[in-house]
């Protein structure tokens, strides 16, 4: 076990830190552009993102970092590393409640509710309203689930520390 321990510590800082540059890149860029675009512009340009983001890379990362967290909190304990065990077993409840949930119940259904909003047969009263009904809830819960990738990055980073 002790073999598979430290790639399983190298690996889970490696999607956490996926998971967190793609949130924040897309908090400093991707964002700030959108917002700067009229209504129903704004919401095409989300919907095809939405169904975009929706691939493999994306996927390796984003579950990628809970499966390879739970495995290495395991070996932690299995290997009684306990500093390693609280910084992982951190890292993993931050990133399942903080970014996994956050996605799943928050992020999810705002753009569920996008992808079923016809924005050609919608008045600009209605594009307006959908706007505000899904672009600051949704970027809210993002600035959240950003936070926590990175937390859950840093912890572990730390989890390095005496890592044998």
């Amino acid at each position: 076990m002790n073999f598979i321990y430290f790639p399983s510590l190298v690996i889970s800082a490696l999607l956490t830190g996926l998971s967190a540059g793609l949130f924040y890149s897309y908090s400093c860029s991707v964002n700030l552009g959108l917002n700067k675009l009229p209504g129903a512009e704004y919401l095409r340009a989300m919907q095809q993102i939405n169904k975009a983001i929706l691939n493999p890379a994306f996927f390796a990362s984003f579950m990628g970092s809970v499966l390879v967290l739970i495995l290495a909190s395991w070996l932690s304990y299995s290997l009684q590393h306990a500093f390693q065990l609280k910084m992982l077993l951190t890292a993993t409840s931050i990133y399942v409640v903080g970014v996994l949930g956050i996605t799943i119940f928050g992020n999810v259904p705002l753009n569920d509710a996008l992808a079923n909003f016809d924005i050609s047969t919608a008045t600009s009263s209605e594009i307006a309203r959908h706007r505000i009904l899904f672009e600051q809830p949704w970027n809210n819960l993002h600035t959240v689930r950003t936070c926590c990738a990175f937390a859950a990055f840093v912890f572990t980073l730390i989890s390095f520390y005496k890592a044998n």
